[in-house]
């Protein structure tokens, strides 16, 4: 059985939740994985008013979509960050108050418990998002790093982040870190960083996304089985990048994206170097059946043309397992085997 196929409603926050419903059911897809901002879901009416998370459920069953995830990658991000004027572009006035790092940090965390609790009530139980790093500015090492920096930043992100997750485990919603350039894990040894600060937090896991490694030369097939039972989500997101050098780097050169200088770009399921056939073989080897989520970014295509396109994209490569080795019926009823079992014995 094929897993569901839902579009990321976090690039299409420009329009209502019902427009792009509307528009993700005429594109083929099977739900959505909704963004916490825009009128897509909003927190705190979900928790103060009871017939605001029925109006969700209302508007998804009026286009015949599911809902199998709920995202609030902004308001994470501010949860361990080091606090600047971007953060305020992104939160709602009532999280940026007066703009002072602990309030904002504050504010955030109580507001990604409370994405826990609104997730439980719209029947959903995973949160993919970000956490954001006190530690991001100091990626490259000049000046020199104090040798303690590491330690330090990871043990911030235990003191913010452990309460949150107590309170997703409390209700039984799982968080999914989207491991990302920017985010106290952004490649796999930084992920394992993470998960071993957080004491291996049952409620903790990762939002896969291919797209933010590869540019990185990242081994990110390697990621999945690596933390096979902590990918609670999966992105479907492509990215290209250059085989000859360029006049901006892996950090971007502070060109705008699209900008034909650039060594690495985003783009539409299919039409960049992710080897998605190999992404999907993997998750077959750990028995994730969770849905896959287009998050659809391309800087030089239609954004409908791209989210169609991708749909249709997904769906063709996308394979169940098998459930016998391939050359079991050489073999006698009593010698069948799995294909784990088949790896495992070669």
């Amino acid at each position: 059985m094929s897993r569901p196929v839902t579009l990321f409603t976090g690039q299409w926050a420009d329009l209502t939740f019902d427009t792009i419903c509307e528009k993700a059911k005429s594109f083929g897809y099977d739900g959505v994985e909704i963004a916490c901002w825009g009128d897509h879901f909003e927190v705190d009416k979900a928790l103060s008013d009871d017939a605001y998370v029925r109006s969700r459920h209302d508007i998804l069953e009026k286009h015949g979509l599911k809902v199998f995830a709920i995202s609030n990658h902004l308001v994470g991000q501010a949860v361990a960050d080091r606090i600047d004027e971007r953060h305020k572009a992104i939160l709602p006035p009532r999280l940026w108050g007066d703009g002072k790092e602990d309030g904002v940090r504050a504010r955030a965390a109580e507001e990604m418990k409370n994405t826990a609790r609104a997730a439980a009530l719209l029947g959903v139980d995973v949160v993919p998002g970000f956490t954001g790093s006190p530690i991001w500015h100091m990626v490259y090492s000049f000046p020199p790093n104090p040798p303690d920096f590491l330690e330090k930043g990871l043990a911030l992100l235990s003191e913010l982040w452990t309460p949150i997750l107590d309170v997703f485990q409390e209700v039984g919603v799982r968080f999914a870190l989207e491991v990302h350039p920017t985010e106290i894990a952004f490649d796999v040894a930084s992920a394992e960083n993470a998960l071993n600060a957080l004491n291996g937090h049952p409620a903790f896991g990762f939002n896969y996304d291919p797209s933010h490694f590869g540019y990185q030369n990242v081994d990110y097939v390697a990621f999945i089985r690596k933390f096979a039972s902590r990918i609670f989500h999966v992105h479907m997101k492509d990215v290209t990048w250059s085989s000859q050098a360029k006049e901006a780097g892996v950090f971007g050169g502070h060109l705008n994206f699209g900008d034909a200088r650039r060594f690495w770009d985003f783009r539409s399921v299919g039409r960049g170097d992710i080897d998605f056939e190999a992404i999907l073989r993997a998750l077959n080897e750990i028995g994730y059946n969770g849905p896959l989520s287009v998050e659809w970014e391309d800087p030089g295509m239609d954004r409908e043309h791209g989210a169609r396109e991708s749909c249709a994209y997904v769906r063709r490569v996308d394979f169940a397992p098998s459930e016998l080795a391939f050359d079991a019926a050489f073999a006698s009823d009593d010698d069948l085997i799995s294909p784990q079992e088949y790896v495992e014995r070669r």
